[in-house]
């Protein structure tokens, strides 16, 4: 473990409390295990190519971090990147979230969507999967669109570079949706996947806490399309929250969400305190 409680700040999410001594009983040891599964596909490509007499060159060895809004999957993501960036290989690895894939707000609200954002239909679901064929591939360079959380909307003219990384992980609520009968999906180009999970009346509560952590902070910026929630009651910003979560987001966990569970490698249960109290790994 080399990672230290100033590089975990960097890391955590606003209201996630992970601690250094859950990184070290939680994440070190997945990844190591994903290190094994990333060395593993390393030698089954050398001996697919000596079977066919020809070299076959590396491609990206994907990770899938999926989840509920709150449940504290970014963090998840950017944890595993940093202790993956010490492995003995150094593979140079990027990180990428679905949200930079979600439509403009202006094509939302032409489509009707401005309420079911977060939602599959809320994705440009065939650029993204267009976007991890490329990366995939092995294409030079792959570009993506950048969200940003503090406009709530996509970042016109601005592009996130990646090039031919060792590896890809691909953070999102949707990465394990299903595609339609006899149609590609993400999944199919996943070489791990995880799901971090939680009773949804722990991440409503979660949920609420980062609603409130954010009045504090992005919410007071004048650029935030919340910022009238900067200057209401907390009684205010609760009613606020719940609505959302009860018409939004607990619909889409339920609906959309949830049900992908089953596909991730391996599920990371959270206690109502945000700790790690139970992994499963699917057997092989």
């Amino acid at each position: 473990m080399s990672l230290t409680a100033a590089d975990l700040d960097v890391l955590r999410g606003l209201t996630d409390p992970i601690q250094l001594s859950e990184v070290e009983d939680i994440y070190l040891p997945l990844s190591r295990l994903l290190r094994l599964f990333y060395e593993a596909s390393a030698g089954l490509r050398e001996t697919v190519g000596g079977f066919l007499g020809e070299r076959i060159r590396p491609v990206p060895f994907i990770i899938a971090v999926a989840g509920s809004v709150a449940v504290g999957k970014s963090t998840t993501a950017r944890v595993l990147r940093a202790l993956i960036s010490q492995w003995p290989q150094q593979p140079r690895t990027d990180l990428v979230t679905t949200d930079s894939f979600l439509y403009p707000n202006e094509v939302l609200q032409q489509r009707g969507l401005t309420s079911r954002k977060g939602f599959p239909e809320s994705y440009d679901r065939r650029a993204l999967l267009r976007f991890v064929q490329q990366v995939r591939a092995g294409a030079a360079e792959v570009t993506a669109p950048v969200y940003s959380h503090l406009a709530y909307d996509i970042v016109p003219g601005e592009r996130q570079s990646v090039r031919r990384p060792d590896i890809l992980i691909l953070e999102g609520i949707n990465v394990l949706q299903p595609a339609r009968s006899g149609a590609l999906t993400l999944a199919d180009f996943f070489d791990f996947s995880i799901y971090v999970d939680a009773r949804t009346d722990h991440i409503e509560q979660w949920f609420l806490g980062r609603l409130h952590a954010l009045r504090a902070t992005a919410f007071t910026d004048p650029k935030s399309p919340f910022r009238n929630l900067a200057q209401v009651s907390r009684a205010d910003v609760d009613a606020f929250g719940i609505d959302i979560w009860k018409t939004i987001n607990e619909v889409n966990l339920v609906e959309n969400i949830q049900p992908t569970r089953a596909r991730a490698t391996l599920v990371l249960y959270k206690d109502a305190d945000h700790s790690v109290t139970r992994v499963r790994l699917r057997r092989f």
